[in-house]
């Protein structure tokens, strides 16, 4: 059992990555150890995480289509950090020594190149790792170079900003659009793909109603939506995704399953067999993998998509003082095929779960095994019509739910981890607000 430091000393907890899941971890832990208790804190809590501000992931392709003012939902780290007594640190962890118990943080340099912050290591008593996932293009060629991921909030604004960029483009040049200039491909149909490809499908039109008089979207706008499995959003329920497709389809989305992608152009992408799809812009949303900088990270076990090998704890195999939570740990799950699946569920409820460990942990109690609890599927159409969904929770089986309770149940999710950040009395008085409120500013975003 770990030592839980002295009235000088207090435990130092350290949590790396603030996604969904690291950062709802931090905010619980500096409600409950960050305050003063007498003289002395109960224990340091610190978030070392690269951005400055954090966003919902699931939001971001709302962020690539333009739908969504990322001012209204971004929240500073710096900030909550203040107002929940736990301290952030600037950076990205870059390698560990678990010898003398270090986390090593690379340097921060802004856009100029300038050093922001030194490069400098961080101490722990108890690590915890939440750094989340990214895109695995499987070395795909091009994709790297021509393909956006939408990982991170700088990647989906970028993609907006081509999308809306390639629009005055094809408006303004001398000739008429050019056949696929105007073309979208998104590589991979699990929940990012599809959704990003419903809600692409109204804004980009939304975009050429603001005066491009010039592009006529039924001739010149084209979206394809590409699946290497035999049917899109594989991971869920077979209903969802055959009600999911027929909905893609009465869009005009064009989606082909069964399609394995070979290369990606400047021009388009090619698939196995040959076929070029011209396209503008190109989104690579095909599978997930953790970082490539946690493979073999300090002697640590980890899997082919370096994942960290977890005990049902969620503490890593080779250190008991280790956690991982989130899309970077490879997690157990008995009675099942596979491991725990990268959703945004699992991580809040794993967030929830490592805070009754610390507790534990420091009252020298045993630590209880991680039982992942599925609450259903959920997939956003935007506001086109429908939330396709299935509920295993609601009556002790599954049933397939759509239309607006379906879409309530999925902004449920959000307001759910809001409320882990800001408590429920604040995310209430924000809802009530923003449905008193109107709009004065176009439905998408023009820049």
């Amino acid at each position: 059992m770990p030592d839980i430091g002295s009235d000088s000393h207090p435990h130092r907890v350290v949590i790396v990555g603030g996604g969904a899941a690291g950062l709802e971890l931090a905010t619980a832990l500096g409600d409950i150890y960050g305050t003063a208790d007498g003289m002395h804190r109960k224990a340091e809590i610190i978030l070392v995480e690269r951005g400055r501000t954090h966003l919902w992931k699931p939001l971001l392709h709302s962020v690539a289509a333009g739908s969504l003012d990322r001012s209204q939902h971004e929240l500073s780290y710096m900030a909550q950090a203040h107002w929940h007594h736990f301290t952030y640190r600037l950076g990205a962890m870059c390698g560990l020594d678990r010898v003398r118990k270090v986390v090593q943080i690379e340097a921060t340099l802004d856009e100029e190149g300038r050093e922001v912050v030194p490069p400098r290591e961080v101490g722990y008593d108890t690590l915890v790792v939440a750094i989340g996932s990214v895109t695995n293009d499987f070395g795909t060629p091009g994709a790297a170079a021509h393909a956006v991921p939408l990982e991170t909030l700088a990647q989906a604004s970028r993609f907006h900003r081509n999308l809306v960029n390639a629009c005055l483009r094809a408006n303004t040049q001398p000739g008429p659009v050019r056949p696929g200039q105007l073309h979208i491909a998104i590589i991979g149909a699990g929940a990012t793909g599809t959704e990003l490809a419903a809600e692409l499908h109204r804004t980009v039109r939304a975009v050429v109603a603001f005066g491009l008089d010039r592009i006529v979207p039924e001739r010149d706008i084209r979206i394809i939506l590409i699946e290497a499995s035999p049917r899109i959003l594989p991971a869920l329920p077979e209903r969802i995704s055959l009600a999911t497709q027929a909905l893609l389809m009465q869009l005009g989305v064009e989606v082909r399953t069964g399609t394995k992608v070979t290369e990606v152009r400047a021009d388009g992408v090619v698939l196995e067999g040959g076929e070029v799809v011209p396209s503008e812009l190109v989104v690579w949303s095909a599978g997930v993998k953790a970082p490539d900088f946690l493979q073999g990270i300090g002697g640590l076990e980890t899997n082919r998509i370096n994942q960290l090998m977890v005990k049902p704890t969620l503490q890593v195999t080779l250190d008991d003082d280790i956690f991982a939570i989130g899309d970077c740990c490879a997690c157990p799950r008995p009675g099942f095929p596979g491991n725990v699946p990268p959703r945004a569920q699992a991580s809040h409820q794993m967030a929830s779960h490592m805070v009754e460990q610390i507790a534990a942990r420091f009252a020298g109690r045993p630590l209880k095994d991680y039982a992942y609890r599925d609450f259903g599927s959920l997939v956003s159409l935007g506001k086109f019509s429908t939330v396709g969904s299935l509920m295993g929770f609601v009556i002790g089986r599954s049933m397939f739910i759509e239309g607006h309770f379906a879409r309530l149940m999925y902004r449920s999710l959000y307001k759910m981890h809001q409320s882990a950040l800001h408590g429920h009395a604040p995310v209430l008085w924000r809802t009530l607000m923003s449905l008193m409120s109107g709009r004065g500013e176009p439905e998408v975003k023009l820049h």
